[in-house]
């Protein structure tokens, strides 16, 4: 049997910020982060869609 491992945004920075509720190091939100293995893939590939986006939002807060 071969394990798949899920990919993940996950950059060991794990600080959300209370403005946003984004995480400042990958960009998801708690939720997102909570039910990220249970989201299926193409959840997660959704979320994954989104992210570029929202860290460009959180560096232009000047929050990254």
């Amino acid at each position: 049997m071969t394990v798949q491992s899920i990919k993940s945004p996950c950059v060991k920075v794990c600080a959300v910020d209370a403005a946003t509720g984004l995480c400042l190091g990958c960009g998801r939100t708690l939720p997102e982060i909570g039910k990220w293995v249970s989201m299926g893939e193409a959840g997660r590939e959704k979320v994954m869609a989104e992210l570029p986006a929202r860290i460009a939002r959180l560096e232009d807060l000047g929050k990254r």
